[in-house]
């Protein structure tokens, strides 16, 4: 899934390559893709991009005062090309939901919006105001702006587990599935601690750890070309995605807890004693 660091790249990618060129056309090859129907995508034809965003993991083109807001979701995608196909998309054929031509079609660039397998997720919106979407509008405190003290406030008495804090865009907007491993392991803290139960050095930890793991994310990935961006988050990975390797600082197994729909990863020796965590949703260490 696109978190953070990819949107963040994507929306610098758009802003160097898409602001100030003119909508030519949008193609819809899925209208599932689409969750507003008033304005429609036709008016988006002939606005200039003036502006891109990010919210949280939402990516944001204003297009002279209307909005595209996007979601990739978990298997969703955003493809730039220099010339885009002129030909309009079969709609349902493959991968391709969206199409926006920034230039005549077929003699200019644009981005096509794609997700891979059965179960979708890609979203957008056509909007005046970005917070007329609902999930921008509940968005909690974005993390790569949030002070510590303001972290340590929004953790405060919360009883989720620290990965459920750290990946629920109500409470905290921006990480995901991946990341949230990278910072716990960073921070050295387990990911079934108690959110609002952390000592004040493991906040200071935690908050350290945020802010270096998706700083030198964000790094890597702007300036990269969008379809070099999923090989460069998992190059930087250390724990995500690598169950059954060494864990690179202390050499013992990178250990996975799966539930139905995902999975995560840790070290037990440098997150949770050296105890492995029970494989099933409501865990608790092993004794």
């Amino acid at each position: 899934m696109p978190e953070l660091p990819e949107v963040e790249a994507l929306a610098q990618h758009i802003r160097e390559h898409g602001v100030g060129r003119t909508v030519a056309r949008v193609d819809v090859a899925s209208l599932s893709v689409l969750k507003t129907v008033s304005p429609s995508w036709t008016e988006l034809h002939g606005r200039t991009v003036t502006a891109t965003a990010r919210h949280g993991k939402f990516l944001d083109l204003d297009c002279d005062g209307l909005h595209l807001i996007i979601h990739l979701a978990r298997a969703g995608w955003l493809r730039w090309a220099e010339n885009m196909s002129a030909a309009p998309p079969r709609p349902g054929k493959g991968p391709l939901a969206l199409r926006v031509h920034l230039g005549p079609p077929g003699k200019g660039p644009g981005f096509d919006l794609t997700e891979a397998g059965t179960k979708k997720g890609l979203a957008a919106w056509i909007v005046a105001d970005p917070k007329e979407v609902p999930g921008v509008a509940a968005l909690g405190p974005d993390v790569m702006s949030i002070t510590r003290d303001e972290f340590a406030a929004v953790l405060a008495g919360r009883t989720e587990r620290l990965k459920n804090a750290l990946t629920t865009q109500k409470i905290l907007a921006g990480v995901g599935n991946a990341y949230s491993d990278e910072i716990l392991h960073t921070a050295k803290l387990s990911p079934y601690a108690t959110a609002g139960k952390l000592a004040d050095a493991a906040v200071d930890g935690l908050y350290a750890a945020l802010r270096t793991v998706l700083t030198d994310a964000v790094n890597r990935s702007v300036g990269q070309h969008a379809a070099l961006l999923k090989g460069e988050k998992r190059s930087g990975l250390r724990v995500h995605g690598r169950t059954g390797m060494p864990c690179p600082v202390c050499g013992d197994t990178v250990r996975e807890v799966s539930f139905a729909d995902k999975a995560f990863q840790y070290c037990a020796t440098c997150q949770t004693g050296g105890k492995p965590l029970a494989d099933r949703r409501m865990s608790r260490l092993l004794k």
